[in-house]
């Protein structure tokens, strides 16, 4: 009995003793978890508002976090390819070949040429961007076709002979510039494109109708089906095939505009529907993610231009030749843009030039159309000779 008691006491002293150690480091509760109970008895309403808020913060994260899967799956498929290109991501100036291709388009059912040929640049340290329309019947050697050698014949028949790498390889030779990405837009996705983004509105340059569309000079605002006349009319325009780039230009930048703003997001749906369906391209998402981030400033500051030609008849094809100096000259445009140094072109469109203007005295500025360019195949290289006379020419890199 005594060790028990004796035990006891013990066990009382200790707790004593914790007590008042306890007491002597003034330990109190911690008020940030155990609120006082006044605290919970606030305006109702003021708590109703703050659960609404949290959980509309919550469905706006949910809702960024959909539209951000979304799009990456539509964009990057089932190739699982999304890393940032090391050009995009370094903020280099970048040049892009926008294709618009007639597939599906007035009853067509092959592969279809590219009636939309735009050689597009943007350098973000300048905050500029370029774009210069090609005219689809200009004179060029055909590169990415292994069986035939020589092949001169218009610029947008490249795409129905190798597609997209073929219209790159194809236009980089002709004008002397690398050619890092490009889009490819079956025109059949304008009319969806632009109902997608809410319309746009364009400059109208002079009255016209076409497709039973009616347009008048000045600012206008076009739904998707006057958008696809809009672009289409060519025989009406005082300018021939130039008026039309011209306006295929208008329509491209403010559908650019248009689908990076905000008043878009809310259509995500449809334009990552139209994107899949009609749109090939070898951007990844984080490319275009890192474009919008990056890139955006040149939208404010972009020049537009085109490849001027000049008619020729040849082997009885009505063809566009463009002269050295053209050629030169938007050569020159785009490769300051992509910070390069100009160099002389020096390819199988200017010595065809020199030697027309040597043998049959070809005048570029005769108002009528050549009737003697010929291709004289001795001056036209293979697809191997261009790829080692174009040293800087890239593709998809």
């Amino acid at each position: 009995m005594e060790g028990i008691n004796c035990g006891m006491n013990s066990n009382s002293k200790r707790r004593e003793d914790y007590r008042q150690a306890r007491r002597s480091l003034n330990l109190h509760r911690n008020h940030a978890w155990a609120a006082p109970a006044a605290a919970l008895t606030g305006n109702p309403i003021s708590r109703i508002c703050g659960i609404v808020a949290v959980m509309c913060v919550c469905f706006g994260l949910a809702w960024a976090a959909h539209l951000y899967f979304a799009l990456h799956s539509a964009i990057d498929g089932e190739n699982g390819n999304s890393a940032t290109s090391v050009r995009i991501a370094n903020k280099q100036p970048i040049s892009m070949l926008i294709l618009g291709v007639d597939q599906g388009i007035e009853g067509r059912h092959d592969r279809g040429n590219s009636d939309t040929l735009i050689l597009a640049t943007a350098n973000p340290g300048k905050n500029k961007a370029t774009m210069t329309s090609i005219p689809r019947d200009t004179l060029a050697n055909i590169l990415g076709d292994p069986g035939d050698r020589y092949n001169m014949f218009r610029v947008n028949s490249a795409y129905g002979v190798g597609g997209s790498k073929a219209s790159m390889k194809t236009v980089s030779a002709l004008l002397g510039v690398p050619i890092y990405y490009y889009v490819e837009v079956n025109m059949k996705a304008l009319k969806s494109l632009v109902d997608a983004v809410g319309g746009v509105t364009v400059k109208v340059p002079f009255d016209f109708t076409y497709d039973w569309c009616d347009f008048h000079k000045g600012k206008q605002r076009l739904n998707g089906r006057h958008a696809v006349a809009y672009v289409r009319m060519r025989h009406d325009d005082p300018h021939g095939d130039y008026g039309r780039q011209m306006r295929q230009r208008q329509v491209i930048e403010a559908v650019v505009h248009k689908a990076i703003s905000v008043d878009s997001i809310a259509n995500y749906r449809n334009l990552v529907k139209i994107f899949t369906k009609y749109v090939k391209t070898n951007l990844t998402f984080n490319d275009m993610l890192a474009l919008a981030l990056n890139y955006r400033g040149c939208s404010d500051n972009i020049a537009s231009g085109y490849i001027q030609g000049h008619d020729a008849w040849i082997n009885g094809s009505s063809i566009q030749v463009a002269s050295t100096a053209a050629l030169q000259k938007a050569s020159d445009h785009i490769r300051t843009n992509l910070d390069l140094d100009q160099k002389t072109l020096d390819n199988d469109e200017t010595r065809l030039n020199k030697l027309n203007e040597q043998n049959n005295n070809i005048k570029w500025k005769d108002p009528n159309a050549f009737t003697n360019y010929q291709i004289y195949r001795s001056a036209v290289s293979s697809e191997a000779d261009n790829n080692q006379n174009t040293s800087d020419n890239s593709y998809g890199q």
